[in-house]
C-alpha cells in the first residue's frame, strides 16, 4: 500500500446559496486552509476535517491500493494517473482536494488510528 498526498487546493463559497442559508458572516471552511498538505492510506491524518475525509476516503483507498484510472476514463485525463481530484460535501463552501498517489510505501506502524 502506498502513500496519497491530499492537498487542498481550493476553499470555495458559493455566495448565493450562503447569502439565502448561512448564518451571518458565514464565510470558506474554517477548518482547511488552500496550500494545506496531508498525507494518508487508510486512516483519516490529524487535523484533517471528518465530513472531508468521509467525502473523499473512497479515492484515497483505490488510490493507495493502486488504482489507475475512473470511470471509463471519462473524468480524470489518463496522463494524470494515479490522482483524483474531490470536494468534501459541504455544499455552501466546499473544499477542492487533490488526492494523489505517491510512491512511498505505508507501513502499519505509521497508521494514525486517532
Amino acid at each position: 500500500m502506498k502513500k496519497c498526498k491530499l492537498t487542498i487546493l481550493k476553499t470555495t463559497l458559493q455566495e448565493d446559496l450562503a447569502k439565502e442559508y448561512g448564518i451571518p458572516n458565514f464565510s470558506t471552511c474554517p477548518l482547511m486552509k488552500e496550500g494545506q498538505v496531508f498525507y494518508a492510506s487508510s486512516a483519516k491524518p490529524c487535523g484533517f476535517c471528518d465530513e472531508a475525509w468521509k467525502a473523499i476516503y473512497q479515492y484515497v483507498f483505490a488510490l493507495a491500493h493502486g488504482s489507475e484510472g475512473w470511470y471509463f476514463n471519462d473524468w480524470i485525463d489518463p496522463k494524470h494517473k494515479g490522482v483524483a481530484i474531490c470536494s468534501c460535501n459541504d455544499g455552501l463552501r466546499p473544499v477542492i482536494i487533490k488526492v494523489e498517489r505517491t510512491d512511498e510505501d505505508d507501513t502499519p506502524e505509521e497508521f494514525d488510528v486517532r
